[in-house]
This record gives structure tokens, C-alpha cells and sequence, in this order.
């Protein structure tokens, strides 16, 4: 795992999911709490910046009224809509104050939907930097992580999947996902995995420079 080549992905690390009040924390707090995905996440965050990787903030948001999607939207956009989330300007549609972006980072614009390369320019971004390996972790384990794991996979990309900085609405969906389809689009690991062959990974680098 070389950190120069590596960017790591936090899909929708917002309000609305993270923090308590969020409109839709209630049904991710469960899967949270299993997984510790917010504690992990901000510690392989920091892992990622000292070594040297791209950190990438994928959030998602809408301008009141929901106008940039179907006047009737179904499934998971319904919801969405329906409980009033992620709307622009908003407390849910901010970062979560432990995972706020800093200097060096890359913030996406446009995602509306589930898979972070639709409607973004994150593919032209990764490749600009010579990025060669995607780092997903974030929300929902079963949705827009594993929508964007498989078009980073599609193109070509080396594709990790962070099992323990991931939730789902339900523990049962989170598991399935991570079972049955996160190993055929991916290299699921742990967050202490990733961390451990970043550091690896920059050792190697160090190494092969004469350091």
C-alpha cells in the first residue's frame, strides 16, 4: 500500500447520519455502535494524513425542495426526502465535528446520488493525482459505499473497503453486504489492517529512497 498512490473516501460522514438529532442517526445509530465506525474512521484518518494519502470527503447534499432529483423519488431518495436530510445549508448536511476536512484535503461536489463517481468529478481527480488505489469507508454500508466500491472497481482502481468504518440501517444488512458482495468488487479489510500496510506501504517508500 503506497500512501502517494492511495486516496481514502469518507462517503457522508454528515449530521443527518453521525450525530445524534441527525434525521437519519436513528437508523444508523445501532450499526454505529456495533461497528464503532466513527471512532475508527477518525483514527484511520489521521493514520491516512500522516502518511501521506489523499483524504477525500464525499458528501452528499440538496438544495431545499429536493429539486435536483424526481419529483417522485422511490427507494432510498424517498427517504431522504421524506425525513429532510441532507438538505444545503444545513446543520444535518455539515460534516460531523470530528471528521471535518483540512488543509490538502479534497471536498466532492454534486453528489445527488448513491454512487460518488455519478455525479462528481472524483474520477478525474483520482486520476490527475495518480491515484491507484480507493480507500472506501462511511454510509450506508449496503448503499452508497458499495455503489461507489464498484465503479471505482469498474475502473480500474485497486479497491479496499474499510469493514469497521461502514453502517447500515441494520446490522443484517451490514453483515450481508460485507459477506456476500464486498469481496467480489473489493479487499475488505479492518481499519487496523489498512493502517498497518499504510505504514508498511511508507516504510518501503522510505526504504527504496535511501532513508
Amino acid at each position: 500500500m503506497q500512501p502517494k498512490t492511495t486516496a481514502l473516501v469518507l462517503i457522508e460522514f454528515q449530521n443527518d447520519f453521525t450525530a445524534p438529532g441527525g434525521a437519519l442517526h436513528d437508523a444508523v445509530a445501532g450499526s454505529m455502535r456495533t461497528t464503532s465506525m466513527l471512532a475508527n474512521t477518525v483514527e484511520t484518518v489521521a493514520a491516512a494524513r500522516q502518511a501521506g494519502v489523499t483524504v477525500v470527503f464525499a458528501p452528499i447534499q440538496f438544495a431545499p425542495g429536493y429539486f435536483e432529483i424526481a419529483s417522485t423519488p422511490y427507494g432510498i431518495l424517498a427517504g431522504v426526502v421524506a425525513s429532510n436530510a441532507f438538505v444545503k445549508g444545513s446543520w444535518g448536511a455539515a460534516f460531523d465535528d470530528t471528521l471535518l476536512p483540512q488543509a490538502g484535503d479534497i471536498v466532492l461536489e454534486g453528489k445527488r446520488g448513491l454512487d460518488a463517481f455519478g455525479s462528481t468529478n472524483i474520477d478525474f481527480i483520482l486520476r490527475s493525482k495518480g491515484i491507484e488505489t480507493v480507500v472506501l469507508a462511511g454510509f450506508l454500508t449496503n448503499c452508497c459505499v458499495e455503489s461507489t466500491m464498484r465503479s471505482a472497481y469498474e475502473r480500474g482502481f485497486e479497491v479496499v473497503t474499510l469493514t469497521d468504518c461502514v453502517a447500515a440501517t441494520s446490522d443484517e444488512e451490514h453483515d450481508s453486504a460485507i459477506k456476500f458482495d464486498y469481496p467480489m468488487f473489493s479487499k475488505p479489510q479492518t481499519h487496523l489492517e489498512f493502517i498497518a500496510a499504510l505504514t508498511a506501504g511508507a516504510e518501503t517508500s522510505d526504504t527504496s529512497r535511501g532513508y
